[in-house]
């Protein structure tokens, strides 16, 4: 059993040294055995195979940054979910409510936002209520 901080955390000091040697180190080979090779085709930016088209510096619609949030949202309330199931046997009734009342409030939320229409992209910006 380790007694000292040093005992702990010494395989996190490994393991952090041993990730940033091997991280410097294929970038180095990879930059070494690499070929050095400049065109105009190696230079523009791939997007799936199309040609790009447009500025880079276009405006994005409302709507792209509250799907954006929306789904941040619902990854952090689906990430309480798993501490639960931990712990779900030991907390019985009570657990079971309380998550019952949780995934309620989730499931309001997502109701809303679906008869505010937020996920609906087939329609034109003028056209919503």
């Amino acid at each position: 059993m380790p007694n000292s901080p040093l005992e702990v955390y010494f395989p996190v000091l490994v393991q952090a040294i041993l990730g940033t040697v091997i991280a410097v180190g294929l970038v180095t080979v990879s930059w070494l055995l690499g070929k050095k090779l400049k065109n105009k085709t190696k230079d523009s930016p791939y997007e799936c195979g199309v040609a790009p088209t447009g500025s880079a510096e276009e405006r994005f619609s409302v709507k792209f940054y509250l799907v954006a949030m929306l789904f941040i949202l619902f990854d952090i309330e689906a990430v309480f979910l798993y501490p639960w199931v931990v712990v779900y046997r030991e907390l019985k009734l009570v657990a079971f409510l309380e998550m019952f009342i949780f995934v309620a409030f989730i499931l309001s939320g997502f109701f809303y936002i679906w008869k505010k229409r937020v996920l609906d992209w087939s329609e034109t910006a003028g056209s919503r209520e």
